[in-house]
């Protein structure tokens, strides 16, 4: 007994360790009994490690429970609804089901304006006036935005919701047209954020797409974002104090398309061919009597796209309708279609646009567009663009015009300086300075001609540049 209790701590701890490295339990049972037979081991001790060395031995032979399917441990691990990750291509992130993206534009524009000295009045000329040339840095006809569109798919719809926001760099003087106002070039001035968009999107691939909210505009919109001048200045619209941003050829080649409150709906395209149609806020006339209008507008687009003997087509056909119900009681229908082409051949890429209307007005959709008793004027204009693309470098020019006709004697007698005709002609030189940064030069003469023979002229040189991302 002695002899066991001196070494029976020791001889314990060698038998475990043993027990645990052991090749099989019958191995570590016969250690043990060696241990014990040579008084070791008490028989206390003895029976105490058998007894445990048979339960390990029970548990090792008892089998594995099935490993959890691979999807189930996958989920178990990690909560699919939280992950966030790069989208596979532009800016955003994948976060759950749905995928947000940014995108963005700055631009700016050191311009110098100088206008014809002793100017006739024409009311609604976008040629500049004044006694001196004038400088500023400005915007172009873009603003800059920033947008942000989230996607997802539900039962099987792909839906979305967009939002699209267009500071200017120049300050403006908040009167009457918000963000848009006339600029103010005073010292603690402020730009404005015009958020031109928000809309909510759903379609299938196979059905179209609807769309609810305030977007561009069908009618006119593919005659602005087909012109070259939507990247640069064109004509300035005014150069001493600047606005949010230039004309470009805005009443000069075409009406402002707009961004308006609208429900639409795009087809599929089929072999290229996409048809749009929507009913749209009605706008009331800037210029004719008050208005309490019952009807909304109507607009719609047929767009087709194809490709032949290694020239790229784009071919458009627009149009508009809106009843202005006007408070005097003497109500009009304001109506246009315009159309036009786009011919990419290599390097080189040619554009005609075309426009008639009437009771829409120039410049603006309502600016102009009646007489005092409410009688519809006409109006129409086009511009033609040549650009050609080489490497980094690019040039194009551009013609265009836009015409206001009067209603008859009377609206000539009583608006003798009203504006008959706005044109321009446009010269632009870039560089892509990197897939993001594009630098412009341009030059821009700008001519209008009023009813009574009064004409106004003026010169613009721009140079700046444009980020996209």
């Amino acid at each position: 007994m002695r002899k066991t209790h001196l070494f029976g701590g020791a001889a314990i701890a060698l038998a475990l360790c043993f027990s645990a490295t052991a090749a099989s339990a019958s191995t570590s049972a016969s250690l043990l009994k060696r241990l014990h037979d040579k008084g070791i081991l008490s028989d206390d001790d003895y029976a105490a490690l058998m007894a445990e060395e048979q339960a390990d031995a029970a548990k090792a032979a008892a089998p594995a429970p099935a490993p959890a399917p691979a999807m189930d441990q996958a989920q178990g691990a990690l909560d699919m609804s939280h992950v966030v990750k790069m989208t596979d291509s532009g800016i955003g992130m994948q976060v759950g089901p749905a995928t947000i993206k940014f995108s963005g534009s700055v631009n700016g524009f050191y311009v110098y304006d100088s206008p014809q000295k002793n100017a006739a009045a024409v009311t609604g000329g976008l040629a500049s006036t004044g006694t001196n040339g004038t400088s500023a840095v400005r915007n172009g006809l873009l603003p800059g935005f920033f947008k942000v569109d989230v996607t997802t798919n539900q039962g099987g719809w792909d839906v979305g919701a967009h939002f699209g926001m267009y500071p200017g760099i120049n300050s403006n003087s908040w009167a009457g047209l918000g963000a848009n106002s006339a600029g103010q070039a005073t010292p603690f001035a402020t730009s404005g954020i015009d958020f031109r968009q928000t809309y909510m999107t759903f379609g299938k691939k196979d059905i179209g797409e609807f769309k609810i909210g305030r977007d561009i505009g069908l009618f006119g919109s593919d005659a602005i974002l087909n012109d070259m001048t939507l990247l640069s200045v064109g004509t300035t619209g005014g150069n001493t104090a600047p606005g949010n941003t230039s004309l470009g050829r805005i009443g000069i080649g075409y009406i402002y398309t707009d961004f308006q409150p609208q429900i639409t709906y795009t087809s599929p395209s089929f072999s290229g061919l996409t048809a749009s149609a929507g009913i749209f806020q009605p706008l009331q006339s800037l210029t004719s009597p008050a208005e309490q209008n019952s009807s909304p507008g109507f607009q719609g687009k047929v767009a087709f796209d194809t490709k032949m003997s290694g020239a790229a087509v784009h071919l458009w056909v627009s149009g508009l309708t809106q009843k202005h119900d006007t408070v005097v009681g003497n109500s009009y229908t304001g109506s246009g279609v315009d159309g036009g082409g786009k011919v990419t051949i290599g390097p080189v890429s040619l554009l005609g646009y075309y426009y008639t209307a009437k009771g829409l007005g120039t410049e603006a959709l309502g600016l102009f567009d009646a007489d005092a008793n409410g009688n519809a004027r006409k109006s129409s204009g086009y511009y033609v663009q040549a650009f050609l693309t080489e490497g980094k470098f690019g040039a194009g020019v551009s013609y265009g015009a836009s015409l206001l006709n009067t209603t008859g004697e009377a609206d000539l007698t009583a608006n003798p300086t009203l504006v008959h005709k706005n044109s321009s002609t446009v010269g632009q030189l870039r560089y892509g300075l990197t897939s993001w940064v594009t630098l412009i030069g341009e030059y821009t003469h700008t001519k209008a001609q009023a009813n009574n023979g009064n004409a106004d002229a003026s010169d613009t040189v721009s140079l700046g540049g444009i980020l996209f991302f």
